[in-house]
């Protein structure tokens, strides 16, 4: 699961220490997954679903019926289906281990069902821990963010998230202050070894988009075509925000432009030099391929992240305030 470092202009974990969160997670999420798939195979009911990996104190909460469904489950899969959850045991920084805190954090799955197969319950702890990526990516000790609902909803982000690894850093549409303008970039996602930029292209299903080196380019959704603005201009300011950060900061690191679309399809009839075009024919494939990186965490891709965190715009309300507004609704 590809962590969700910043969205839109949230307060996030990321930014209160960007060298801690990240081994947190894996360790958190691998530490619950063992602990889930144990008792969906012994039956055996666990009181309490914590971790002392992050810097938060929740109140223990009552037997869930997460346990009670479980203590009826006893089906052992065969220990060749017995898949992991794809994660690392360790996230070093150049062989550095990364500190961590004592406190603890309650973490308990809702489940509803009890799944049948080791892949159903995979998927129900990735979909709740899904929730709990947001919960890090809008919230810390201290502050909150509102979330729109939409993003909850969203099924690109939903599957980002849930596919690519562990160490993976993602950015998804934040809001940067630069020369004290705000500006909105698409996707960022930093993986070890690069930055990959994605301005996303979705609007009708089965749109056909045909590019050309002008402002504008042609869509076809049926026997209707239509002008739109070339998304290279959003594409290529985004690369050039991010180049300009990295070189005020001393940043070596490689930046790559992909343009995307799920639901459509992208015809360029020249040729088009560093930009990866993917589209409904070609999606499942790039997503493959960025699930097969095994490498750890990078020193520079750790420096490149930090280097955008430093410049995001945050709104954000005091927990106080905001439980405060929440008991007078």
């Amino acid at each position: 699961m590809a962590q969700l470092v910043k969205i839109q202009d949230y307060i996030s974990r990321y930014e209160t220490d960007l060298t801690r969160y990240p081994t947190q997670f894996i360790r958190l999420k691998q530490s619950q997954w063992d602990r889930v798939k144990y008792q969906w195979q012994s039956g055996e009911v666990i009181e309490r679903w914590e971790q002392d990996l992050v810097d938060e104190v929740e109140e223990p909460k009552k037997a869930s019926i997460f346990q009670k469904i479980f203590s009826f489950n006893k089906a052992k899969e065969d220990e060749g289906n017995s898949e992991e959850v794809d994660v690392a045991d360790e996230l070093l920084v150049d062989g550095d281990a990364i500190p961590e805190e004592s406190t603890t954090l309650l973490f308990e799955p809702n489940i509803v069902y009890a799944p049948n197969t080791i892949e159903e319950l995979k998927k129900m702890f990735i979909d709740q821990f899904f929730h709990f990526q947001m919960k890090w990516a809008s919230s810390t000790l201290r502050e909150k963010s509102y979330v729109d609902p939409k993003y909850m909803r969203d099924t690109l982000l939903r599957a980002m998230l849930q596919t690519l690894p562990d160490t993976y850093l993602m950015f998804y549409f934040p809001i940067l202050r630069v020369k004290k303008a705000p500006i909105e970039l698409d996707i960022m996602i930093m993986t070890p070894t690069e930055c990959i930029c994605v301005t996303l292209l979705e609007q009708e299903d089965q749109a056909v988009y045909i590019g050309t080196s002008e402002r504008f380019w042609d869509k076809k959704v049926g026997k209707v075509d239509k002008k739109v603005l070339s998304p290279l201009i959003q594409l290529n300011r985004m690369e050039k925000v991010v180049e300009q950060l990295f070189v005020e900061n001393g940043i070596d690191f490689p930046i790559r432009k992909v343009l995307l679309t799920r639901n459509g399809y992208i015809d360029y009839p020249g040729k088009m030099y560093g930009i990866h075009l993917v589209d409904k024919r070609n999606f499942p494939d790039w997503m493959q391929s960025l699930q097969k990186s095994v490498s750890p965490m990078k020193h520079m891709q750790i420096r490149a992240a930090q280097t955008i965190l430093q410049t995001v715009q945050t709104t954000s309300f005091n927990r106080d305030i905001w439980n405060t507004d929440k008991e007078a609704e």
